[in-house]
């Protein structure tokens, strides 16, 4: 079997990608920044371009102490209710080690074929040095055959002094296409953090 060199290995002698190598790319659209808002609505840029949008979540900080980051999907016309069902599991472990750690199915966070909304963090704290994290994965949003499944991983800061670490799988009962992409808190406003929105090909 003969064995193949390359004359030079440094990286930055490589102009081009070989055929035979293949790779997803994330390629970002746009970014939101919150600021004492209700509502971060993505309305452009999801639709049949790319089989999956990845969005980002950074610092997520609440006005209020043990509120949710919650998500919904616009599937035509103006509202966000686009009928979903869902589950959920948790792991968390408090600051202190007096005090339990777990794994979990968690039921608060599961829609069985409802319109509302998904929760995703469940009881950020609204403390200023506390936030949330993750993100989520939508799939071929734009499709006009099939149901629109999403992915959910977050981690947090909860009220109660504990790291959760939350995952959510799912699907958006519908073949109409999702064009658009809500997210809010269950009350008051999502003081600060960033989100960012994501086409992978």
């Amino acid at each position: 079997m003969a064995l193949n060199f390359a004359n030079n290995n440094s990286l930055s002698a490589i102009t081009t990608k070989p055929s035979g190598l293949s790779g997803s790319a994330m390629n970002l659209i746009s970014t939101q920044t919150a600021s004492s808002s209700s509502t971060i609505s993505f309305t452009s840029g999801i639709d049949d371009t790319y089989d999956e949008y990845v969005f980002k979540f950074y610092d997520i900080h609440p006005s209020e102490d043990s509120r949710k980051l919650e998500v919904n999907f616009r599937d035509g016309g103006s509202s966000y209710d686009a009928t979903k069902t869902t589950t959920s599991f948790l792991a968390y472990t408090y600051e202190g080690s007096e005090n339990p750690s777990a794994l979990g199915y968690d039921t608060d966070l599961d829609v069985a074929q409802g319109t509302g909304v998904q929760p995703m963090m469940q009881g950020i704290k609204g403390d200023n040095d506390s936030s949330g994290a993750g993100y989520m994965h939508l799939f071929n949003p734009g499709s006009t055959t099939f149901v629109k499944h999403f992915l959910c991983t977050n981690t947090l800061m909860q009220d109660n002094t504990l790291t959760q670490n939350t995952y959510i799988g799912g699907y958006g009962n519908t073949t109409s296409a999702v064009d658009a992409i809500q997210f809010s808190v269950n009350s008051g406003n999502i003081d600060a953090g960033t989100i960012t929105l994501y086409g992978i090909n």
